[in-house]
């Protein structure tokens, strides 16, 4: 299918949601699998059809970050995050959702419906979860693209702090060499200390360091079960 047929396919499954409801934003998530770092979510209300959007995952990176860039500048864009204490804490289900909230809170338009992409992820709004919509929907599309661009900019962004795992390879993801990474150097903070591979290298030299220096709440600890 040509980019021209495929976009107006997405924006056309929109507007049946705009003509019904009017204003309509598109949310989606990056980071619900990784090891380390944050859930970013985005929640975008697309104003203008933009050629070449469809699923992040099925783009290339330079074409993520050309229309990452036209999204935010044709587009009213919001992004919410969730750090990997309120991971730890409250789970990444409930976390992701948390993101997701504070991403439509960002918008500098509310909307009066939400297309959210997933099977049965839902937030307090009106709207209605859509499988696979980042494939069928435009602005859940670009939301792929906004939540999957700015968390990787954040994770490059890690990676310079903590160069020892390579971040900017993975993005916090359990590769072979993350992995290996994490075996040799230990977890940092800003890895998901209740993930199990994380868990797992926990010693209680690291875990007394952090609470003495005062860098990690107890709870968090106690969420993780190495207290």
């Amino acid at each position: 299918m040509r980019y021209a047929e495929l976009i107006d396919k997405l924006m056309d499954f929109d507007n049946k949601f705009r003509k019904m409801y009017g204003v309509v934003a598109g949310i989606d998530e990056a980071g619900r699998g990784p090891l380390a770092g944050p859930v970013v979510a985005a929640a975008v209300i697309l104003k203008e059809a933009i050629p070449g959007l469809y699923d992040s995952k099925s783009l290339s990176q330079n074409e993520r970050e050309m229309l990452f860039l036209e999204i935010i500048k044709s587009s009213s864009v919001g992004v919410g995050f969730a750090s990997v204490e309120e991971i730890d804490l409250y789970n990444i289900l409930k976390a992701t959702r948390l993101a997701m909230s504070r991403a439509v809170k960002s918008l500098s338009v509310q909307p009066d419906y939400v297309l959210i992409d997933g099977r049965s992820l839902s937030i307090d709004l009106r709207g209605t979860c859509v499988v696979s919509g980042d494939k069928v929907s435009a602005s859940i599309a670009a939301a792929s693209i906004v939540a999957k661009v700015t968390r990787d900019h954040l994770m490059e962004r890690l990676d310079i702090l903590f160069p020892c795992y390579e971040f900017a390879t993975h993005k916090g993801y359990g590769t072979p060499k993350h992995l290996e990474a994490l075996k040799e150097h230990g977890p940092s903070l800003w890895h998901r200390l209740t993930f199990r591979p994380v868990k797992s290298l926990l010693t209680r030299e690291q875990v007394n360091s952090w609470l003495k220096k005062g860098l990690v709440s107890e709870k968090r600890l106690f969420r993780a079960g190495v207290l």
